[in-house]
């Protein structure tokens, strides 16, 4: 288990990089669809998220994409649609490729949703 490091403005406990972390992460399997624009051409794919937040989606993939790749996702139970990009290098896992993405825009309502509160912490047993 990682040490927690105490946030001394807010007197929380914070595991390591989740400071960056812009919004609440809520661990949720939702079907997308992604639209990619590759040379003219338009392909889709199908994926599911395995985390989601305001900000955008940790996505679980059978194809890999670049970062900075731009598409289009549908999520599937809303049928809402976001521009979003991938922002880094997916990482390869035995289910598929994890593959995350940020809207163009923050959309905490996209997911259909209800996020915690930003304080809220598990409790530690």
């Amino acid at each position: 288990m990682k040490p927690l490091r105490r946030q001394a403005d807010r007197g929380t406990f914070l595991v390591p990089g989740e400071e960056r972390r812009r919004s609440q992460r809520v661990i949720i399997r939702v079907p997308v669809t992604l639209t990619i624009a590759q040379a003219g051409q338009k392909s889709t794919f199908q994926a599911q998220t395995v985390a989601v937040n305001a900000h955008g989606a940790m996505l679980l993939c059978n194809r890999s994409f670049n970062a900075e790749t731009k598409l289009e996702m549908q999520n599937e139970q809303t049928r809402a649609n976001m521009h979003s990009r991938v922002t880094r290098a997916p990482r390869e896992t035995p289910e598929g490729y994890l593959v995350p993405v940020e809207f163009s825009d923050i959309a905490p309502a996209y997911w259909g949703i209800s996020f915690p509160p930003e304080d809220w912490k598990p409790v530690e047993n």
